[in-house]
């Protein structure tokens, strides 16, 4: 079998626009992998692209000599264009392979641990302003069979906050919290942005309501600035959607600076990366919850590794994709009382429609936080509600 074409569909899809990577073969095979970089996609296109010379006319069994072929000769071998380029190819190489042996990705990767990860759901919130929208919407999401939820209730502020607005914050937090059940997590997003001060006066507000917890205190910049914060934190630090070179997660580790780690597939290199991630956080018993805010072919890399990986924990899920995913990918996700259920369909288990694809493609985005919320340049209806999503998943 050998590589005859490898290229990238750039899907719109509201939040940021969707890279998926398909590579073809001689013997009709194909694979898809997803190496989407929010507000990014045309550059990580290209890296594909020119990763395309290394791939065609080779044996796309040999997943690791490809992936270390284009890594050796790319100049600058590391950054989150290159690494997210070589996620989606890798993944879509898995995918090849798994098919062509007839088995799910999980095998490849050693085998299962666990017939269904628990997930959480983000971004059930959009619309919501006062702490009791933010309740009623909560109840909604327990009410699909959710057991964690996580949600940023700190509007547009960035690196301060006053007194008046920590307060606001977390009267929503104790709404929400007093409206689901106590079984149910909450996990608190705050998008890296406060200062030093400010995260732990954050921390410390939040212990009372028990979070799971409290995620991208701190810039990203400064691991040590995150270990410190740590120190003082009376609430568990979760980290890691913006690294994307594993040497960075072994330094997060080392600095005791997080007690969840969140690699993202889409952006640490690949499969094989976030494994050998995993492995180091499990040295360590540090817990593995990979973020996971991308597309559905994302989503199957992501249900694939938490198959395998002891350390995978929870899995983050989102509730505002937009109508079409469903269109655009077949994953028919089984959802039940807060797990996913890992398939058994070869290779990542899911299918592509091209057309659909083609259909929606990219769109420029104007995206900034205004009050908590994402807003763009387009009709505010193109967001889904909760119940909508999870029929269309």
């Amino acid at each position: 079998m050998k590589i005859t074409s490898v290229k990238s569909h750039l899907v719109d899809f509201f939040r940021a626009n969707l890279v998926l990577v398909k590579i073809e073969t001689d013997e009709g095979i194909h694979g898809w992998g997803e190496a989407t970089v929010e507000f990014n996609d045309q550059a990580v296109a290209a890296a594909v692209h020119t990763a395309s010379k290394f791939l065609i006319g080779k044996d796309p069994f040999q997943i690791n000599r490809l992936i270390n072929e284009i890594h050796r000769h790319s100049y600058f071998r590391t950054g989150v264009i290159l690494r997210s380029a070589l996620s989606g190819i890798e993944a879509a190489l898995f995918d090849i392979k798994g098919k062509a042996l007839g088995v799910p990705v999980y095998e490849l990767l050693g085998g299962k641990v666990r017939d269904e990860i628990r997930c959480y759901a983000n971004a059930w919130f959009t619309g919501a302003r006062t702490a009791e929208q933010f309740a009623l919407k909560a109840q909604d999401v327990v009410d699909l069979g959710y057991t964690a939820l996580k949600w940023d209730p700190f509007g547009s502020a960035y690196m301060d906050l006053t007194a008046a607005e920590l307060t606001a914050s977390m009267e929503i937090v104790e709404a929400v919290r007093a409206s689901v059940p106590k079984h149910v997590d909450i996990i608190i997003e705050g998008h890296g942005r406060f200062n030093q001060a400010t995260a732990l006066r954050v921390a410390r507000a939040l212990a009372e309501f028990n979070p799971l917890f409290f995620e991208e205190p701190l810039p990203p910049e400064s691991i040590s600035a995150l270990g410190d914060l740590r120190t003082l934190s009376p609430v568990p630090i979760a980290t890691g959607e913006r690294y994307y070179d594993p040497s960075a997660f072994e330094a997060l580790i080392d600095a005791n600076a997080a007690d969840y780690l969140q690699p993202d597939v889409c952006h640490v290199g690949g499969m094989e990366q976030l494994k050998a991630i995993s492995a180091l956080a499990d040295s360590r018993f540090i817990p593995v919850a990979p973020h996971n805010p991308m597309g559905p072919v994302a989503n199957a890399m992501n249900i694939q590794l938490a198959a395998a990986l002891p350390a995978v924990t929870i899995l983050e899920t989102m509730m505002s994709d937009v109508g079409w995913r469903a269109e655009v990918c077949d994953e028919n996700v089984d959802f039940q009382d807060g797990f996913i259920a890992v398939g058994n369909r070869p290779g990542l288990g899911i299918e592509v429609n091209e057309d659909a694809c083609r259909a929606h493609p990219r769109k420029d985005y104007v995206l900034r936080h205004f009050n908590g919320q994402l807003t763009d340049i387009r009709p505010q209806n193109a967001a889904m509600d909760v119940s909508q999503t999870l029929r269309a998943r």
